[in-house]
């Protein structure tokens, strides 16, 4: 086996890896949530990561980023570190975690929305086909769960999947200057004059007293969803390439399930399941003809 194909094997290992970490992300918040109110969840996973981080970044000696980007990365921590697990907590104490793990399926597109609007790029018109079906699909999911009506969970849901998706937007074009697991890693660190304050003032005036589930979903979410699962995956699309770990994201939604069922006692249909795959196959296509436009567009380009 050549050196490059062993790479992009490894690469491909830690995305899913990565992808599995994130996986857990809503079975992880829904267990805690049980028993952390969603602005201490918030603010604690965000200091506990924040702590690690900082501790990390000091050890390894890591310079500071140059002050251009600073903005870019305080707009991150905004949606990633604040806004996106927040909204998260506030769905996750009205639906399961099964039920987000549909909704949230369609972030990738949003993602590439974002992308899009940043870049000023004109994808194909079976992008936006794609993307159009893939919201419906989700929209139709929701009501049909919400006996025709739009719950509060799913409001929080579809509002954390566009702040997330600008944050995830933003700090891929950070990975140009840096690599991934510093970006979250910084991010995290800027956000400790705000996040161990509001930790402090939010917690539990008894935090021995949480149960053991809750509070091991607190540290799920804390040390894996909002950082160690960063180095996996972008360690992964950078030894595998982007478009071929990137595909290994479409696994996510029923890794959800899968981890919803064993760890939340949720009850998986198969209606559930369909309109997963329907999602999954719409992020496919939209992500594929992108990625396609995107190539080409480069191919284009003189050389350096």
């Amino acid at each position: 086996m050549s050196e490059s194909s062993s790479r992009e094997r490894l690469g491909l290992l830690l995305g899913f890896v990565g992808m599995v970490i994130f996986g857990g992300t809503l079975p992880g918040t829904r267990l805690a949530v049980s028993a952390i109110d969603p602005f201490a969840l918030t603010a604690m996973r965000a200091a506990i990561a924040g702590v690690c981080s900082a501790l990390v970044l000091a050890s390894l000696r890591r310079p500071l980023p140059p002050r251009s980007l600073w903005p870019q990365l305080a707009l991150t921590m905004v949606c990633v570190v604040a806004l996106f697990p927040l909204l998260m907590a506030k769905g996750m104490q009205r639906v399961d975690a099964s039920h987000g793990g549909v909704v949230l399926g369609i972030l990738p597109i949003a993602t590439a929305l974002v992308a899009v609007v940043v870049t000023h790029e004109r994808p194909r018109p079976l992008f936006w086909i794609a993307s159009i079906a893939g919201a419906a699909l989700v929209i139709a999911f929701a009501l049909r769960d919400g006996g025709g009506t739009l719950s509060t969970g799913d409001l929080f849901l579809f509002a954390a999947v566009a702040v997330s998706a600008i944050g995830y937007a933003f700090s891929g074009k950070l990975t140009a200057h840096m690599p991934g697991w510093e970006v979250i890693s910084w991010v995290l660190v800027i956000a400790l004059p705000l996040s161990v304050p509001a930790a402090a003032l939010t917690m539990p005036a008894d935090p021995l007293h949480i149960p053991l589930k809750p509070l091991l979903g607190l540290f799920y979410v804390a040390l894996f969803s909002q950082w160690i699962g960063f180095f996996a995956w972008n360690a992964g699309m950078a030894m595998g390439g982007i478009a071929r770990v990137s595909q290994v994201q479409l696994l996510q939604p029923f890794i959800t399930f899968a981890l919803a069922a064993l760890f939340n006692g949720e009850t998986i249909t198969w209606q559930i399941v369909l309109f997963a795959a329907a999602v999954v196959a719409t992020v496919a296509v939209s992500t594929r003809t992108r990625a396609q436009k995107v190539l080409a567009a480069q191919a284009q380009l003189p050389p350096e």
